[in-house]
């Protein structure tokens, strides 16, 4: 996987999104930033919409849950 970086928002977080995560259609995925403690979360395509924040321990267990899907 590789890691691109996006744009950095207002909230100073610098913004992911891997390379797997589009099918060529480049608005077609999530993006992650990291913060001490956290982990948030929004849609490419709506980049000052809603964001979803997972705490150390959620995000450890979020993530092999999804990758199993």
């Amino acid at each position: 996987m590789n890691r691109r970086a996006s744009v950095q928002g207002v909230s100073g977080l610098v913004w992911f999104k891997s390379s797997y995560s589009s099918d060529g259609n480049e608005g077609d995925c999530v993006e992650t930033a990291t913060a001490p403690g956290a982990m948030h979360v929004r849609d490419s395509k709506n980049l000052s919409g809603p964001q979803l924040t997972f705490g150390e321990t959620a995000w450890a267990g979020f993530v092999p849950y999804v990758a199993g899907r």
